[in-house]
């Protein structure tokens, strides 16, 4: 990734400023008061006047939103947003599952970096010396820090799901603003669990919205599509009582909102994988007066970025990190971003990415393995998965993704193969891609110190978290009726009178 191009607010000095304003001591007094802030707009330091800043965060979420030209969905409230700040197009995640991406953006390094890379991780360690969090600087800054749905009355926590010991209590200050002493500035972290499964049943029928192409077209396809995104429109009008509370107590003209999800849609060949599905988020920054109404950015940015502009809107000091600040004027993105996959729940795996704005690279460490292998948790949540298996077994349905083995390597040309389907590694007109974004992945492997390479059985007992997700995976079935060693077929009959039964009053 590039540098940081701008990382700590600019403090005056009044003791170097004395011996040539003896003569104006008023401006002396104004200026000892100030700070310069990203954007070179002077502004006072005192805590009554300094920035909030709010992390909108949504829990497995594409860019299926009106205000990126998803049609059909209504989502006014987040439209709104990106009519009020900057909307970035090319915005992606570090893994395409929560506890890892998560662990990334809390910290501002790479998941695989300080450890946290296996969703979940069994074995959690202390971060390593030297990395601080968002969280952390900020508090140290004289931030309130609060993590919670955005709601003044809120008891508990909200989800943080971190790859790392830490204890909430120490890791947030509360669990909402309103808990501040008064005056305090706060950075608070709404969390929602929308569009995560399992989803709203939608209560109309989104006909004729569009479905990646690499899905059979079939109505328990667009079911499941249909309530991911009435899900998406609960998490709009989620997002809207935020923005309606910030409107109500002052705080909109001095907070800083940055919406995005934690990851990518929760869908086959998306969460969990290192496509656009899994990678790909909404990213909308909104600081009235300071970043102007319907920006638009291209440039190719990071959730790593998230904790440096943080930082250096609120004034705090910005460790060293790979992101970078996007408050930045002079900032253009990012050339290439990477991301990684590693274990989710029982399905045992790991993948390296490296995407520039034309191409993408993946490498499987795993060729042996199928795309498909067995995931309790996909198999339980994900009814395509199901539709994909019992089409290709009637000879309905056929696709890389159904192969019983991997490439090693894959690239694509995401200008004329957005969705990923055509694997171009093998293809001597585009060697000099793939040798560059190879040896762009080498290169990170080593200068980020990829944990991903140690085997993690050498401190989990393997064996015990396979049979432990066995027992879960069952156990899921028999609560909803089923029987374990129930034929495909068969889930697909329970899927369909699932999917298309009439939602619950």
């Amino acid at each position: 990734m590039t540098s940081i191009r701008s990382s700590m607010v600019t403090r005056l000095n009044p003791t170097t400023l004395l011996p040539g304003i003896l003569g104006g001591f008023s401006l002396w007094i104004s200026l000892a008061g100030s700070l310069v802030d990203p954007l070179g707009v002077s502004r006072t330091a005192s805590a009554e006047d300094r920035i909030n800043v709010v992390w909108i965060i949504a829990d497995d979420l594409g860019p299926e939103l009106g205000c990126y030209g998803y049609p059909s969905v209504q989502t006014p409230n987040i439209d709104r947003l990106a009519h009020e700040g900057r909307r970035y197009t090319h915005a992606f995640a570090t893994a395409p599952v929560c506890s890892s991406s998560r662990t990334a953006f809390q910290t501002g390094h790479y998941q695989t970096t300080v450890g946290g890379h296996h969703h979940i991780t069994r074995d959690k360690q202390p971060l390593p010396d030297g990395i601080t969090t968002v969280t952390q600087q900020m508090q140290k800054a004289g931030y309130f820090v609060c993590n919670g749905s955005g709601k003044a009355d809120d008891k508990k926590f909200a989800k943080s799901h971190l790859n790392f010991q830490y204890k909430p209590q120490t890791f947030f200050d509360g669990v909402d603003w309103s808990q501040r002493t008064s005056g305090q500035p706060f950075f608070a972290q709404v969390q929602i669990k929308e569009p995560h499964r399992t989803f709203v049943h939608r209560d109309h029928e989104y006909a004729n919205v569009p479905i990646p192409p690499y899905y059979p077209d079939h109505p328990i396809t667009r079911a499941d599509w249909g309530n991911y995104l009435a899900s998406i429109e609960v998490l709009d009008r989620k997002v809207g009582a935020v923005l309606k509370r910030l409107d109500d107590e002052g705080l909109t003209d001095n907070t800083l909102v940055i919406f995005t999800g934690d990851h990518g849609r929760p869908h086959v060949r998306a969460k969990q994988w290192l496509y656009e599905g899994g990678l790909h988020v909404p990213l909308i920054l909104r600081w009235p007066g300071r970043i102007a109404a319907k920006e638009v950015s291209d440039d190719l940015v990071s959730l790593l970025d998230l904790m440096p502009t943080t930082l250096t809107a609120a004034g705090a000091d910005v460790p060293e990190l790979p992101g970078i600040n996007l408050l930045d004027p002079d900032t253009s993105g990012h050339d290439v971003l990477f991301a990684a996959r590693d274990r989710c729940g029982d399905a045992i795996d790991r993948i390296r990415s490296a995407r520039t704005k034309n191409f993408k690279y993946i490498r499987n460490f795993h060729p042996e393995l199928p795309y498909m292998q067995h995931s309790g948790y996909k198999r339980l949540q994900y009814p395509v998965d199901t539709l994909m298996r019992v089409l290709h077994q009637r000879g309905e349905f056929d696709s890389p993704f159904m192969a019983d083995r991997r490439p090693a390597e894959e690239l694509y040309d995401l200008r004329t193969d957005p969705h990923e389907q055509h694997n171009l590694a093998d293809d001597p007109r585009y060697a000099t891609q793939l040798i560059r974004l190879r040896q762009s992945v080498d290169q990170w492997i080593v200068r980020t110190d990829d944990q991903g390479r140690f085997d993690e059985s050498v401190n989990v007992d393997m064996d015990a978290l396979m049979k432990e997700k066995r027992r879960w995976y069952e156990q899921s079935l028999r609560k909803r009726g089923l029987d374990p060693g129930l034929s495909d077929e068969e889930f697909l009959q329970w899927w369909d009178e699932y999917l298309h039964a009439e939602p619950s009053k």
